[in-house]
């Protein structure tokens, strides 16, 4: 699915109206009917409803949302609806005389008021003790910051309790907006007021329309993490859908995984991972980090998995799960994986048969260590996995790392955290924060590998300049082990999908976000974003693999599809 920047989302209403015969009314009324069913289906409880009208084509759609909403609906009775115009009825675009005509038509009397001072807006504080407030004030075209009567419509909001429902957007975003150049204005954290810097809407749920815009995958636009943000299809046809942002969902991927398996396949079918890792004694106990990392590949369906670490780890993690296959590597007097290994016959021996190398998770930093990690990814050509202190030993190494880049004979998957990336890009933690998209986007193209920038949304930026978001996962993952189950998962993937890297890679990451979203909220959760572990993610596996993110009416969701009306959408 593409991201479609705000110009780019008007150029599709365009086409789908100009080229393609769909009236813009006709748009309109898609928009409303979904904004409607959905109001209906995430709030059931909601009877008293307050609609806030913009003047433009989002108040339009809130317009014959708020008909539709004192409709009879599925439950029998409509709902008891108070709309709001903000400003005179005058100016309006066709559609949007259409949609006022047919609102006071069809509404209770006096149950539609036009507020044109904020004054007159503060003499309707009954609609504040709403049930929900749909806030359709402005959409896609907005330029921040709010003004006049939209700002004191959100200052009039911040004194409500009740939920709130923002039509394509929360009002005060731009729709453009990513972690950088909404940073210090309306990006928030997750917290209970998104008001801080620019003036921006509170939202419990967003509904956009046909694509996502920047500001969704980007922005943490609703209170929390997990509530919901769903994209519904309204009649433009893929072909309107145009994008040279270059910017794609990364759950558009999972698709990939739902492939059922050949009737005649076997585990040579599905690729053998060879996890390299680890340290002993006293250059320190990680043996755990490549064990989880060999743990989450044989998860995610991969044939075969070897977890190759120092000797004295071998009993360690050959006693976690029988399936694991390990091996042992040469250890230096501290319990590192040694330089001794390098010799062609053992290089050959551990090569034998692996289709996918996944190297990093423990494996520190030590002179031995180092060049036996050096030398590795200098011997091999299979697609290469590169987490932790291996990246931190490339980092050190650039010109090794232009190197193996430049070969273009394998799949190279990078996956750093901002740290990580700070010291591979040589820039600082706050500068590669500051511009993710850029930071990812250009080291991908310079290296010619996949990058895998780690964080709240998390960005895998492909060689041809390509960037997938991956919008699941929560605060909880912030702990030790999650990388490592990160780096088990894509070489799975990687191993089982090799002609089709780029969507292994995307789906590998929504997945991880996924069983761990699925591990703190979803209908069989044992654990909150406190308790959470990185093996706590990987029992959920098998239900992230089953996951639907697609819901009834063609909603997808971006986020919050654990909260959605029907659990047991969760099949299995």
């Amino acid at each position: 699915m593409h991201v479609l920047t705000a110009a780019e989302m008007q150029a599709c209403d365009r086409a789908t109206t100009e080229r393609f015969g769909v009236a813009s009314i006709d748009l309109m009324r898609a928009a409303a009917g979904a904004v409607a069913a959905f109001a209906r289906a995430q709030f059931p409880r909601a009877r008293r409803v307050t609609v806030l009208c913009g003047r433009g084509n989002n108040g339009g759609d809130g317009m014959m949302a708020a008909r539709l909403l004192g409709q009879a609906g599925p439950a029998g009775a409509g709902l008891d609806v108070t709309t709001l115009l903000l400003g005179a009825p005058e100016g309006f675009s066709t559609d949007v005389v259409t949609a006022w005509g047919e609102l006071l038509a069809a509404a209770a009397p006096g149950s539609v008021h036009v507020v044109e001072t904020a004054e007159q807006l503060a003499a309707h504080a009954e609609a504040l003790k709403a049930d929900l407030i749909v806030d359709g004030v402005v959409g896609t075209g907005f330029k921040p910051p709010l003004k006049g009567l939209a700002l004191a419509a959100w200052e009039w909001v911040k004194g409500s309790g009740a939920q709130v429902l923002a039509v394509d957007l929360p009002s005060g975003w731009g729709a453009d907006a990513t972690a950088a150049s909404a940073a210090g204005s309306v990006l928030q954290p997750a917290n209970k007021d998104l008001s801080a810097g620019a003036p921006v809407f509170p939202a419990d749920a967003v509904i956009t329309f046909t694509a996502p815009k920047p500001a969704h995958v980007f922005g943490q636009l609703t209170r929390r993490w997990d509530q919901p943000v769903v994209v519904t299809p309204i009649g433009s046809p893929e072909e309107a859908i145009v994008s040279k942002l270059g910017v794609d969902w990364a759950g558009s991927a999972l698709d990939l995984v739902r492939t059922p398996r050949a009737w005649g396949a076997n585990k040579g079918s599905f690729g053998h991972v060879l996890v390299v890792g680890g340290t002993f004694g006293a250059a320190g106990g990680r043996a755990g980090a490549p064990t989880m990392a060999a743990l989450a590949a044989l998860r995610s369906g991969a044939g075969l998995v070897t977890a190759a670490v120092p000797a004295p780890a071998l009993a360690v993690v050959a006693a976690v799960a029988p399936e694991l296959m390990t091996w042992p590597l040469a250890a230096t007097a501290a319990g590192a994986i040694s330089a001794e290994s390098l010799t062609p016959e053992a290089l050959t021996a551990l090569l034998a048969g692996k289709t996918v190398l996944a190297i990093g998770p423990g494996i520190g930093q030590a002179a031995e260590t180092v060049k036996f990690v050096t030398g590795l990814l200098a011997a091999t050509k299979i697609p290469a996995v590169i987490d932790a202190d291996a990246l931190n030993i490339l980092a050190a190494k650039p010109v090794l790392l232009a190197k193996l880049a430049r070969r273009g004979e394998r799949t190279m998957v990078l996956t750093p955290h901002p740290g990580e990336m700070a010291r591979l890009a040589g820039i600082t933690v706050a500068e590669v924060q500051a511009n993710r998209l850029k930071v990812a986007r250009g080291f991908a193209e310079k290296f010619g590998v996949t990058l895998v920038l780690k964080g709240a949304r998390t960005l895998i930026a492909h060689p041809d300049g390509r960037v997938a978001v991956n919008t699941t996962g929560n605060p909880g993952m912030a702990k030790g082990g999650s990388g490592d189950l990160l780096t088990g998962l894509v070489a799975g993937l990687l191993a089982q999908f090799s002609a089709d890297a780029a969507r292994a890679v995307e789906a590998a990451v929504c997945l991880h976000g996924l069983a761990a979203d699925l591990a703190v909220r979803g209908p069989e959760a044992n654990q909150d974003e406190h308790t959470l572990l990185a093996t706590d993610s990987l029992r959920q596996f098998s239900r992230a693999f089953r996951f639907d993110s697609r819901g009834e009416n063609g909603y997808v969701w971006l986020q919050g599809a654990l909260h959605r009306a029907a659990p047991d959408e969760v099949r299995g």
